[in-house]
Order: structure tokens, then sequence, then C-alpha cells
């Protein structure tokens, strides 16, 4: 069934998810603070709005993509809220924390609104491909609200529990995927100095008990795995620094929770040392030029 919905946040994930609703054959009402994303959403189909709450006025569901927790606050509380219409849902798909999704969502509840907080994994093709995986949080209704819309974009939707689940669901992920590249990263540049190749390293522990998806979708050195980014010089992918920020997410979580996570703590420490050292834009998995000795 065809709904009108307002997207705001178009940049590299955002503008493929919203093309894809357009595909879906949605009426998407596109806002971003960006005019040359805002001008690539209009070429895949949407409608330009002038503001946030311009697009939000008149839509049956408004989908955020936004950098962090103050943004989804500002543009909700001050922007979507004041505009959109009684039982309008909202679906923010952006990667923030835990307590400001679940602030934002009692807020849209109190206001008479359903809102789920639905972040994303799978990157940038994922958003292009309409091949997301989407950790969704909120009630049994809003979730069976907003499937249909997720499934416009991606190819997996999981009720993850409650307002705030799908934030902590990704931020776990995420925490456990960074930790893990560190770990592959390490165990390739010890191969190498004890006198294995790569691709026999490979061959061997992405058959043996050492096997991760790291390791076996997305290998940090050229060669064995064709489609990761180490083969083309660490170029797109997911950037280091959204690693950093998902890292910094998760170690703030557990302080907050009391829950130690010293494998956690140390990655975030290494990947806030490459970005510093210039790896902010090259994917994650670049980290092992750092270990290396190599400049990022």
């Amino acid at each position: 069934m065809m709904s009108r919905i307002a997207f705001i946040g178009l940049g590299n994930m955002g503008g493929g998810m919203a093309a894809n609703l357009v595909k879906a054959g949605h009426e998407v009402f596109a806002f971003d603070l960006s005019d040359a994303a805002l001008a690539r959403a209009v070429e895949a189909g949407c409608v330009a709005a002038g503001s946030a709450a311009e697009a939000a006025k008149g839509a049956d569901a408004v989908v955020t993509m936004l950098p962090a927790g103050q943004h989804v606050a500002a543009v909700y509380g001050e922007q979507v809220m004041p505009a959109a219409g009684a039982g309008t849902l909202f679906l923010d798909c952006s990667t923030i924390d835990v307590e400001t999704a679940r602030t934002v969502s009692a807020q849209a509840v109190e206001a008479g609104f359903e809102m789920v907080d639905a972040p994303v994994s799978g990157g940038i093709a994922a958003a292009n491909g309409g091949t997301l995986t989407f950790m969704v949080g909120g009630s049994a209704e809003g979730f069976a609200r907003a499937a249909p819309i997720l499934q416009a974009m991606g190819k997996v939707v999981v009720h993850a529990g409650g307002a705030g689940a799908g934030q902590a669901a990704k931020i776990c992920n995420n925490m456990l995927l960074g930790a893990s590249m560190i770990a592959t990263a390490e165990a390739f540049v010890l191969a190498r100095k004890l006198g294995l190749e790569a691709q026999t390293f490979f061959d061997i522990s992405s058959k043996a008990s050492g096997q991760c998806w790291s390791m076996t979708s997305y290998c940090p050195v050229p060669g064995p795995v064709p489609a990761s980014p180490a083969n083309r010089d660490y170029e797109g992918g997911f950037a280091s620094a959204l690693m950093l920020k998902d890292l910094k997410l998760a170690v703030e979580a557990a302080q907050a929770a009391g829950a130690p996570v010293p494998m956690a703590t140390q990655a975030e420490a290494l990947y806030q040392m490459f970005v510093g050292l210039g790896g902010a834009g090259r994917d994650f998995s670049a980290i092992i030029t750092m270990l290396e000795g190599r400049s990022a």
C-alpha cells in the first residue's frame, strides 16, 4: 500500500534508502541540509521539502537517518512532532545512544505518536541495493506498522524488543565487529611475520576455529576475499570514524549499565589512534595498516 513518507537525512545511507522507498511505490518527501544530497534524492524520484517540518506535514510516516543523538532529539522535538499529524509513525534509523532513543520515543508516545528505533547494518552498498538489516525497538504495534516500510529498504527486519532495543542490538553487534576485526588483523600481521602467506593462513583459519565474519566476508588483507575493501585500498565500506562512533556508544552504554567490556575499551582506543593518524575516512579494516606500522 502506497504511503506518504517524509525522509530526513539523505547522506551516504539515507539517500539510497529514500530511493528504495520511491521504487516501492511510496510518495517520499525528502529533506537534508545539503543541497547536493537533496538534489540527488529528487533525481531518484523524491519530492524536495524546504524543511524537516515541511516534509513531516501530512506524512503517514517519518523516517530519519541522522548523525547523532542530539540531532535526533532536535529534529523530532523542534520540527517533526509539532508538524506531524496525530498517530503518525516515526522510524529513526540513525545509530544513537540508547538513552536518547528511549527519551525521544517516550516523548513521541506522550504526544500521540508511535515510534520505533530501527538502526541498520549492511553499509552503503546494502542501502543502495535495498538489502539492509534492521534491528527494531518499539511496541508490537509500532513494529507491525514499521515492518512494511523497512522491508522496502532491507531484507532482514527483526523486532529486538521495546524502545531502545534496536540501538542496544546495533551497538552490541558493532562492538563485537570492531574487536573481531582488530583480532583478525593482528592474526594476519603475526602470520606474515612468522612466514605464512596471507592466502595460506586464510585457507586454514577460514575453515578452522578462528574463522569469523571479519575474516571470511571482510578480510583485511587483499586477495582472499575479492569483495572486501582491502582490494580497493580500503576505500568505501564502513568508515573507521563510524566504527569509532559505535564503539564509543558501546563503551558509554556499558559504563552506564555496569558491564565490563575490556576488549571494547581497547578497541575504542585503537580506533581512536587510527582515526587520529588520518584513517577516519578509510574502511575500518584498514586498521591493519596501523598494526603493520604503515601510514593510515
